[in-house]
């Protein structure tokens, strides 16, 4: 009985946590909404929709740099805080992007200080939920990411709701306030993870958790890295360019390309739930070597084929089932690494390769010209983190040591 009280509390506590987590990247997603909003803006700016869309592009980067060092604020301050104040600095960012009266000014609301709230917000809130559930992480990164997946479409439909009745700057102004409101909410739902003790299986097969500092010493730590940027360029980019690829590669009608748009939040979302929940039955890295193939394929029809309206559907597809697969799984497969302890620095690390790629795509086709030698460069890349994928073996943990312990998990 005594047993049984010590651990429903514990237990419940991180169901709590589990569903906070949820509402709050739900309400973080709701940034990916950020395309309703290019052409009015710049229809009030007076400036091209490419500047305007820029602001997208900073809000990536600064996502990827907040969620770099969310782990020191964890440390310094607890999940809960760093949630709410993430919550707080989103509804700021809005608050100014409505009153942004010039370019410079929109890129530093909606870009810098929504990306960075974001980004504290998102990170730290998912690494600390897998934490609680060391059994069931790849389920549990299904949950929380496909929330956060999930809130991109759900706020399509506020947003369009709120334009539609309301002033664009009352729009931002609600936008920010609702996700806030949720945000608050789900951070009072948290707690910080316990540290998760290494079992005599995994301390035998030399399963241990690295510093920071100590897994950017494993090469390990970079492989996994550039696989990780190769996943996210691929994914953004293509993402990213969808529609013009259909009309300019496909010579499809607008009103039929813009259904790629459709057609890449089902697969998204189909990845994050089916790669995410594989992840817990088999290796995970197999997962990550089953979504590099199935980019590959995808990337393939889109360089090698002559397109019709099926094949690009199916093309773009593939690369967002992969994306969105490989975004899921790579938070426990760090863990498989480097352990569970220091989750959110290390991958928060990796997790730059986010910011990365969302620019360098569209960098290299503006600097060296259309879609075809983009569409190589990462048709290579993803040709040589297959390669990493396959070969990779965990740090520090000896071929007869590996056997143990695979033994000890049957």
């Amino acid at each position: 009985m005594n047993t049984q009280t010590a651990v429903n509390p514990q237990n419940r506590t991180r169901w709590l946590t589990l569903f906070g987590t949820i509402v709050t990247q739900f309400a973080l997603g709701s940034v990916y909404t950020w395309s309703l909003f290019n052409s009015p803006l710049s229809h009030k700016l007076d400036a091209p929709v490419s500047q305007v869309a820029f602001s997208f592009g900073l809000l990536s980067l600064g996502l990827a740099l907040a969620s770099s060092v969310a782990g020191k604020l964890q440390e310094r301050f607890g999940v809960r805080n760093v949630t709410i104040g993430a919550g707080l600095l989103l509804a700021v960012g809005f608050f100014l992007t409505a009153h942004a009266s010039n370019l410079y000014m929109l890129w530093f609301s909606a870009g810098l200080l929504v990306g960075l709230a974001d980004g504290a917000g998102y990170l730290l809130t998912l690494s600390n939920c897998v934490k609680w559930f060391p059994e069931r992480k790849g389920l549990i990164s299904a949950c929380a990411i496909g929330a956060y997946g999930l809130g991109s479409l759900g706020f399509k439909f506020i947003c369009s709701y709120l334009l539609s009745i309301n002033s664009l700057e009352t729009t931002f102004i609600i936008w920010g306030g609702l996700a806030m409101m949720l945000i608050i909410a789900g951070a009072l739902l948290m707690k910080d993870a316990p540290v998760q003790q290494v079992s005599n299986a995994k301390h035998a097969a030399g399963v241990r958790d690295f510093s920071l500092a100590e897994s950017m010493r494993q090469p390990q730590y970079w492989m996994l890295a550039l696989m990780f940027l190769t996943a996210c360029m691929s994914g953004l980019y293509v993402i990213g360019v969808a529609k013009d690829i259909g009309e300019g590669l496909v010579h499809l009608s607008t009103q039929t390309a813009a259904n790629a748009v459709t057609i890449i939040a089902i697969a998204n979302l189909s990845g994050r739930l089916v790669l995410g929940v594989l992840s817990d039955k088999i290796a995970r890295i197999r997962v990550i070597t089953l979504a590099q193939v199935v980019s590959l394929l995808g990337m393939s029809i889109l360089l090698f084929s002559s397109m019709n309206e099926t094949t690009f559907f199916i093309a773009i597809a593939c690369v967002a089932f992969s994306f969105g697969g490989t975004i899921t799984v790579y938070p426990s497969l760090v863990s498989d690494f480097f352990g569970l302890n220091n989750l959110t620095k290390n991958y928060g690390v990796i997790y730059l390769g986010f910011g990365i790629g969302s620019v360098m795509g569209s960098l290299i086709a503006s600097l060296f010209g259309g879609f075809t030698l983009t569409f190589s460069l990462i048709m290579t890349l993803l040709v040589i983190s297959l390669v990493i994928s396959t070969t990779i073996r965990q740090p520090n943990q000896p071929a007869r040591l590996k056997a143990a312990y695979k033994h000890s998990k049957a």
